[in-house]
């Protein structure tokens, strides 16, 4: 049974995690989405026991439209993580971080969805759905690398018609666990620092319901 006992928690993966995963982001693919152009994607489901990631047979994915109003409704489906994250010793660093400050068991099912937001133009947004809650008992973001941008701080909200109570500029390794069920979450736009270049922020968006 479901036993929330905070709405958010910020946490921290070691550098070395940080340094592992930073490469693997510069593959990511595009897809045919409505963000798909500038918020690359892979995404996988995994089980994360003492000693190892495993991952479960690939899902479409999907969200209702009452709880994303900007794509929910519509079946996705993104190619998986690689095997050099899957295989990682930073990624399981993450996932284990993930299960055990929400005492999942296990054989709990983690959604993964690594992504790079793309600077395009002058203003991106990370957070196209806005305001929002995920559908999930529990949620994590974690920061892994920011590159010639400004803006995407997390933004974290009692009520959504409120203004948020917290604003982050998160840092490399930095992980933020929110209870979904008690606090809506949002990011800022990010615009790239020299407009002659491309910009990114790379980020690991984590999930999972109760059994």
């Amino acid at each position: 049974m479901y036993h929330p006992d905070y709405l958010m928690q910020l946490c921290h993966i070691s550098d070395l995690a940080v340094q592992e995963l930073e490469p693997t982001f510069d593959h990511l693919p595009t897809t045919a989405h409505a963000d798909g152009q500038y918020r690359l994607r892979r995404y996988s489901i995994v089980q994360c026991d003492a000693g190892a990631v495993r991952q479960m047979p690939q899902h479409t994915f999907v969200q209702s439209r009452s709880i994303n109003q900007h794509q929910g409704g519509v079946v996705r489906h993104f190619e998986d993580l690689s095997p050099n994250v899957l295989h990682s010793e930073g990624f399981f660093e993450l996932c284990r971080l993930f299960k055990d400050n929400n005492e999942l068991d296990d054989q709990q099912d983690i959604e993964i969805h690594q992504m790079r937001v793309i600077t395009l133009n002058d203003i991106t947004p990370v957070s196209p759905e806005g305001v929002h809650q995920d559908g999930f008992d529990h949620i994590a973001i974690a920061a892994i690398h920011r590159k010639n941008v400004q803006g995407g701080e997390i933004l974290v909200y009692k009520d959504k018609a409120e203004q948020p109570f917290f604003s982050l500029a998160m840092n490399d390794g930095d992980v933020a666990l929110l209870d979904d069920h008690a606090v809506w979450h949002n990011a800022n736009p990010i615009r790239p620092i020299n407009p002659s270049l491309l910009g990114h922020v790379d980020l690991f968006v984590l999930t999972a319901r109760e059994r």
